[in-house]
């Protein structure tokens, strides 16, 4: 059932008279674009501290429009507004990828020189492409979802470990690297786009699941089997030990390590990782530190029967680890990486094809779990069935609603 709002009352909008909000989200957020223009056009607003005041009240005035548009019945999940005000921002982020490539002009000029300069890097050109196209259309199917009052738990999760890889790495990055000395005030806009996917995690993880952590007989039957039996869970978890190992050499190469096998994959394989900017070695310290047991974790999920956080958890790592891997793998080979930072030639496809097999293993695993979820259930005991300890029985009177 679509949002059906009331009409206006008085010049003020009490409801949506939307029938299809995601449309509407969707043109509304291009009025950034107007915005951006007259910033660009007067002088009086490309001042540091006046660009971190415009920016700020915009925000404000974009949720207040939302907020206005459907009080008459108003949504009943509050991160509507959240998706709302976020896919306006996401216009701005296309834009800034957009300009700084050199395919428009005319709208960020004034933001490359005094609001953010490190948005000019490889990396974060790259990011905001992702923000600007994939997250743009995420927001719109949530935002969709929640307006036909469906669910959209599973793509939320991919979403919530999507942005908070983005931003996590993103002001580290600029703390971290070369920019460090050159924080701006609009800089501490970035603090709200990390905070709001974090807590939009904490309220995805804690609501029910889509699905019953029950199973029956076919549950049953699917623990019954021994992984050499589960050709597809054995090569997952070869690719998973494999993806760890990666992530451990990565890892200590941004941590100095001096083990030859690290001087020879930074020198030979991937030098994109000493890159000044700082946002390569940021992101293989967030691997290492948080996808690394993630990962081994996972391993454990796909030996013991039975793991029911599996399905939240390999969602939310596939989103983190393809937004990193796009940002990355792009950033390496952008035009305007320094060329002793690019993959050498000689090693080109083997590199790119490992950071693809690497970006893709937490998503075949994140699949295997949604698709064929009976090895991840808790099995119901059987009528008549007794000898369960007191801690079981109650696991399995747990539903999720």
């Amino acid at each position: 059932m679509k949002w059906n709002g009331s009409q206006t009352c008085g010049g003020v909008l009490k409801g949506t008279a939307f029938e299809e909000m995601e449309t509407f989200v969707f043109l509304f957020s291009f009025s950034a674009l107007g915005i951006l223009y007259a910033m660009n056009s007067i002088p009086a607003f490309q001042e540091p501290y006046v660009i971190l005041e415009i920016g700020v009240a915009v925000l404000v005035v974009v949720f207040l429009f939302y907020f206005l548009i459907t009080r008459g019945n108003p949504p009943k999940d509050v991160l509507f507004f959240v998706f709302a005000v976020f896919s306006f921002t996401c216009v701005i982020d296309l834009v800034s990828a957009l300009e700084y490539d050199g395919i428009i002009s005319g709208f960020m000029t004034f933001y490359q020189k005094t609001g953010e300069p490190y948005l000019g890097t490889p990396y974060a050109i790259m990011m905001c492409y992702w923000d600007g196209i994939v997250h743009f259309i995420m927001y719109l199917v949530m935002i969709s979802r929640i307006t036909d009052r469906k669910g959209y738990r599973s793509l939320g999760l991919i979403w919530a470990g999507s942005l908070c890889a983005n931003m996590s790495v993103f002001i580290a990055g600029i703390v971290a690297g070369k920019y460090g000395s050159e924080i701006r005030p609009a800089f501490w806009i970035n603090f709200l786009f990390l905070l709001m996917p974090v807590w939009g995690a904490i309220t995805l993880f804690t609501r029910p699941k889509d699905r019953p952590l029950i199973g029956g007989y076919n549950a049953q039957q699917a623990q019954s089997m021994k992984l050499i039996w589960r050709p597809t869970d054995l090569i997952l978890v070869v690719l998973l030990i494999a993806a760890m190992a990666f992530t451990a050499i990565r890892g200590l190469v941004a941590l100095d390590s001096p083990l030859e096998a690290c001087s020879i994959y930074v020198k030979h394989y991937e030098p994109y990782l000493k890159d000044p900017v700082g946002y390569p070695r940021v992101m293989m310290l967030h691997l290492f530190f948080y996808g690394l047991p993630l990962l081994g974790a996972f391993v454990y999920g796909l030996l013991k029967p039975g793991c029911t956080w599996m399905s939240d958890w390999t969602l939310f790592l596939a989103g983190a680890m393809i937004q990193c891997q796009w940002a990355h793998i792009g950033g390496s080979l952008h035009p305007r990486t320094t060329a002793q930072f690019r993959i050498p030639n000689g090693v080109f496809w083997s590199v790119l094809v490992a950071n693809l097999l690497y970006a893709g293993t937490p998503i075949l695993v994140a699949l295997r779990v949604c698709n064929n979820p009976y090895f991840f259930l808790k099995i119901a005991p059987f009528p008549g069935q007794t000898g369960l300890p007191n801690s079981e029985e109650k696991d399995t009177k747990i539903k999720d609603k």
